[in-house]
């Protein structure tokens, strides 16, 4: 079968590779769409970051190995032991790996397990025909969600995660910073909870327009003076909560200049450029920085539900290719920005 191997940086070859066969309490999958995330391309460009040199604790694989953690597809086998699940089903994966006994595992935050993996970053990935995962990583897609949806169903969930986080009252204001597709599924995911009153800001004329294009309300920060403005929206109480889906300094500090007295900025980005953080204006607004990592099944499970209600639109920033273009239409293409979200389909 054909794969995307990733053997380090600017090292992606798509080439033949055994198809996987399913051990007890795991199954096969016929892949339908595979995302390229962000963290890909840090791994693409400028890796190994994540993706181990050792073997992980968990999977006992390291590089190098076949890439792709967001995507959706069909059974097509089913190992020994294995109940409740059968060939044909249609599946989204939650691809974290947990050891299961440190505390964060006890506690049921497995997301932030100390020994985290990640199928497609710490084992053979989603980037291929076929795949093989556990059955603890499947969820069930209804019939009127499509494979293309159910691909995203894990960056959704990841901002999904974080706009819980951020507990905004339904009838609060809400600011999303960066409209990539983080930041597009954070206003998905807003938009779910209930909320009407959110800003993105975004100062790329494109990534605005296509947010726009949904519906959102936006704000250009190179035009507006952000903070004055929310502090007028708002007469003076501020964002009830604020979301960094940009991972830049500006984008930081204008943030954290919106938030509301005792009211969080959540952080949901990968920070490449170390920051300095204003921690006068939190300690005078009492304000904090909560960070936010991944998803739990409960967030899989919620976004397949907004899904299957019609909440999510693909329509303008995604865009589909084949497994051989990956390279110059998938990583290249993301990393020039001419491209915003991009689902490899490997049955082209």
């Amino acid at each position: 079968m054909k794969a995307a191997v990733y053997y380090g940086p600017h090292k992606l070859d798509v080439t033949e590779v055994a198809r996987p066969e399913p051990g007890p309490g795991t199954v096969q999958i016929q892949v339908g769409f595979n995302g390229i995330c962000g963290t890909d391309l840090h791994e693409y460009f400028a890796g190994p970051i994540f993706i181990p040199t050792a073997p992980h604790p968990l999977t006992g694989q390291q590089l190098p190995l076949v890439m792709g953690h967001e995507f959706a597809g069909t059974i097509t086998a089913v190992g020994a032991g294995v109940e409740g699940w059968a060939e044909g089903d249609r599946v989204a994966v939650e691809p974290i790996y947990r050891c299961g006994h440190c505390p964060a595992c006890q506690a049921g935050n497995y997301n932030i397990c100390a020994q985290i993996g990640f199928h497609g970053l710490m084992s053979d990935g989603g980037m291929a025909e076929y795949t093989v995962v556990p059955t603890d990583m499947l969820h069930k897609l209804p019939d009127n969600v499509s494979l293309e949806l159910g691909a995203l169903v894990e960056p959704m969930s990841v901002a999904y995660h974080a706009a819980t986080l951020g507990e905004p009252p339904a009838d609060g204001t809400a600011m999303v910073f960066g409209a990539g597709p983080i930041g597009i599924g954070l206003w998905f995911a807003l938009r779910g909870k209930g909320l009407e009153d959110i800003y993105v800001v975004e100062p790329t004329p494109t990534r605005r327009a296509a947010i726009e294009a949904l519906g959102a309300r936006t704000l250009d920060p190179t035009a507006v003076d952000v903070p004055a403005f929310i502090a007028e929206h708002t007469s003076g109480r501020g964002a009830d909560a604020v979301y960094d889906a940009a991972g830049v300094a500006p984008a930081v500090e204008t943030a954290l200049a919106c938030v509301g007295a005792r009211r969080p900025m959540v952080s949901v980005a990968i920070y490449e450029k170390p920051l300095t953080t204003p921690l006068l204006r939190l300690v005078m607004n009492e304000s904090r920085i909560q960070g936010s990592l991944c998803y739990t099944s409960a967030d899989f499970e919620a976004v397949i539900g907004l899904m299957a209600q019609g909440a999510y639109d693909t329509t303008g920033w995604v865009t589909s290719i084949g497994i051989d273009e990956v390279v110059d239409e998938g990583f290249d293409a993301l990393h020039a920005g001419t491209k915003m979200k991009v689902l490899v389909d490997p049955s082209r």
